[in-house]
């Protein structure tokens, strides 16, 4: 099982220009944690190296305002990290971040498992794109989906979740060195006030070897919600006790 070491932290610089900062001027986003993470310590502000099946990448953007927001997959929401979460934290200085929040995309007992995330931000409207398992255990075989939420408000509310594409059996992405991928990240903008996202899809196996995997995007730019029921927030998470059972590294490697 291939483990990736990660940790996570941010640099500002006061010119206007673009300028690389000494590692001096760099300050921690927050701790990253996500399923299959070995440390068990609580986020404490500093970076916090895990070790993951697949790389928790966070997806990063920045308002007009200027806050600028940073979300990841991470398990301390769920008992036992058996299971992601996609969470952000947001800071209007690039130095003191909030509390992580959870994306309250369904229930913390779901059993559904989330990642690759792909943030996108216009004003206060916050559009989210991300790949889960509706079924973190994968029982009967993995089946990969993608999802759409987005919050009208800075990412305090959220609506409905929406399924954009999938299920997607494993066998019908993609083989690569390190087993099935569909891509380390999905992208997300927003154009005319709707935001619009592409990701890769796996349509099936036209012939031994081969496969119909291409990229797509929905047919219409996706809206934010008006009605966001589903509050963000920090409460319930907790320290990682141990290894994760999540399954997120299905959709890197089969193991």
């Amino acid at each position: 099982m291939e483990r990736v070491a990660f940790g996570a932290a941010s640099s500002r610089s006061t010119q206007k220009t673009v300028a690389s900062c000494s590692p001096r001027f760099r300050q921690p986003v927050t701790a990253l944690r996500s399923a299959s993470n070995t440390s068990p310590s609580r986020s404490t502000g500093r970076p916090l190296e895990s070790r993951t099946c697949t790389s928790p990448l966070p997806t990063a953007e920045i308002g007009s305002n200027g806050t600028v927001y940073v979300a990841w997959e991470d398990c301390r929401f769920r008992a036992h990290c058996s299971a992601n979460d996609i969470v952000f934290s947001r800071s209007t200085d690039g130095v003191n971040w909030s509390d992580v929040l959870r994306i309250p995309i369904d229930d913390v007992d779901s059993g559904a498992d989330h990642f690759i995330p792909g943030l996108a931000v216009a004003g206060r409207n916050l559009a989210l794109t991300y790949y889960f398992y509706p079924d973190t255990t994968c029982a009967g075989g993995c089946r990969l989906d993608v999802g759409y939420t987005s919050s009208p408000d800075g990412g305090a509310h959220w609506g409905d979740a929406t399924q954009l594409a999938g299920p997607m059996a494993l066998n019908q992405i993609a083989q690569t060195s390190q087993g099935p991928m569909t891509g380390d990240y999905i992208s997300t903008s927003f154009s005319g006030g709707r935001a619009v996202t592409i990701f890769p899809v796996g349509r099936g196996n036209p012939a031994a070897g081969a496969f119909d995997e291409a990229m797509y995007a929905p047919t219409t730019p996706l809206a934010v919600a008006t009605t966001a029921p589903h509050a963000a927030s920090s409460a319930g998470a907790g320290p990682v006790t141990g290894v994760g059972t999540g399954e997120t590294h299905h959709a890197l490697r089969d193991d």
